[in-house]
C-alpha cells in the first residue's frame, strides 16, 4: 500500500485542507511555498495514463474548490502553479495520482521553472501529424 493510500485509511496522520467522497486534499510536506498542497483521489491510480475520466474529473472539481478558495483566503497570493507528473522520469516520487497546489508570492524564489523556446528548430507539422486527434 502506497503512502497515499495509508494516509486516505487514517493510517498515516496529515495536514486535512479538504476532504470529500472521492478527494482528499493535504498539505505537501515540503512546503515548496506556504500552502503547497496536494490533490489526491482516494481511489489508488497510479498516474494519469490509468486514472478514469470520472476520477479525474472529481480532480480537477477539488483543484478548482481549493484554487478559488485560496484565492479569497491568501491576502498576498499572486499565482497558482497547478502541477502534475507523471513517471519518474517527469519528476513523479509517488506512484499514486495526485496534482500539486503552488501557491505563488512577491518574494517566493523556491520554485523556479523554466520553458525552453524551441520554436525555431521544430518541425510542427511532423508534431502535428503525431499528436492530433482525429
Amino acid at each position: 500500500m502506497c503512502v497515499f493510500c495509508k494516509i486516505i485509511s487514517n493510517e498515516f496522520s496529515s495536514y486535512k485542507v479538504y476532504e470529500d467522497e472521492y478527494t482528499l486534499a493535504i498539505l505537501d510536506l515540503s512546503q515548496s511555498t506556504k500552502g503547497h498542497t496536494l490533490v489526491i483521489p482516494k481511489k489508488h491510480y497510479d498516474n494519469l495514463f490509468e486514472i478514469d475520466s470520472f476520477t479525474f474529473g472529481k480532480v480537477t472539481e477539488t483543484v478548482k474548490l481549493l484554487a478559488d478558495h485560496y484565492k479569497n483566503v491568501i491576502p498576498n497570493l499572486k499565482g497558482l502553479n497547478i502541477l502534475n507528473n507523471n513517471g519518474a522520469k517527469a519528476g513523479q516520487t509517488v506512484n499514486h495520482f495526485h496534482v500539486h497546489l503552488i501557491p505563488r508570492y512577491d518574494d517566493d524564489t523556491i520554485v523556479d521553472m523554466k520553458f525552453t523556446d524551441n520554436s525555431k528548430t521544430s518541425n510542427f507539422e511532423e508534431i502535428l501529424s503525431q499528436l492530433k486527434v482525429k
